[in-house]
């Protein structure tokens, strides 16, 4: 069924999540249950939705339905910063109260038929100049609605997402005639992405059991994921584990050892040296600043 802004015209927001991210390599979860729109304040990447690549930087803006797949890689010399809500089109008392940020239970993966309205729309546009000032004004106006809070947040917040709509659906235009293409033999790379992120938590997850989902060596797949999104199956694997410890961090619920073995490292002490080398901060760091007064509305 073909994308009819009318549709649109009677939903009501509800906003589940605000951030802005910085990163130099690997950005953004593999599957969301919830709406995600993304603007590129600077930086270049690929993006991989449902695998078609599009080839976007500073300006562009992408909306992605529930569940379409997607893999973030960036490809400048300078940070990759990216503003990010997620959201609903509709307020549900029950997915209101999830909290977390992609999928974490069979629960959430049934998307409610009002949900998938803009399933068929092109994920991205290109923002003009003029419009482009607008929405990082009104995203910076919703980031500080979201931290503060307050009795009027969430009708503030659902106001402030349809300007940010109309802006991204006003802008259509331009890459509705730059489609994305298909990346090459992607169906195996998923199989493999899927996989891994089923299996992270698993020490003994290695390139020959990941490769034996795609019925193809392990070679040839090393080999084929890294033409295909610039990073190694071995670097991804890492990537998938430390960004599920940062999340456990932050729920603050765990102890540092049981993050460690839950995420899929062989000791407390693998997981201190890995993660200071890909975060910048040790386990302990990390767990200071995530109990700051912006709690991972900013990550990198």
């Amino acid at each position: 069924m073909a994308f009819s802004a009318a549709a649109l015209k009677d939903i009501s927001p509800f906003v589940r999540f605000v951030k802005i991210t910085k990163s130099a390599e690997l950005s953004g979860e593999w599957l969301d249950y919830d709406h995600v729109f993304t603007f590129i304040e600077q930086g270049k990447a690929d993006f991989i939705l449902n695998g078609v690549r599009y080839q976007l930087g500073e300006g562009d803006a992408i909306v992605m339905p529930p569940l379409m797949t997607h893999f973030i890689r960036s490809t400048s010399s300078e940070p990759l910063i990216q503003y990010i809500f997620h959201f609903d089109l509709y307020h549900d008392d029950t997915r209101s109260r999830w909290q977390s940020i992609g999928i974490v239970t069979g629960e959430q993966q049934v998307i409610p038929e009002r949900e998938q309205l803009l399933q068929s729309l092109h994920p991205v546009s290109a923002i003009s100049g003029p419009d482009r000032m607008e929405l990082k004004r009104l995203f910076l106006i919703m980031r500080k609605r979201f931290i503060e809070g307050g009795a009027t947040s969430e009708l503030e917040l659902k106001a402030i997402a349809l300007q940010l709509l109309v802006l991204f659906l006003r802008n259509q235009s331009g890459h509705e005639r730059q489609e994305g293409t298909q990346a090459k033999a992607w169906a195996p790379i998923q199989q493999c992405i899927d996989y891994i992120q089923q299996h992270y938590a698993d020490p003994e997850l290695d390139n020959d059991r990941i490769s034996e989902q795609s019925g193809l060596s392990a070679g040839y797949l090393s080999n084929l994921f890294k033409e295909q999104t610039g990073v190694t199956l071995h670097k991804y694997l890492t990537y998938v584990r430390i960004e599920h410890a940062k999340k456990r961090i932050m729920a603050g619920k765990e102890t540092l050892t049981a993050i460690s073995a839950g995420s899929g490292f062989s000791s407390i002490h693998h997981f201190s040296r890995i993660f200071k080398r890909e975060a910048g901060l040790t386990p302990s760091q990390f767990k200071a600043e995530a109990s700051g007064p912006i709690r991972s509305l900013i990550s990198g």
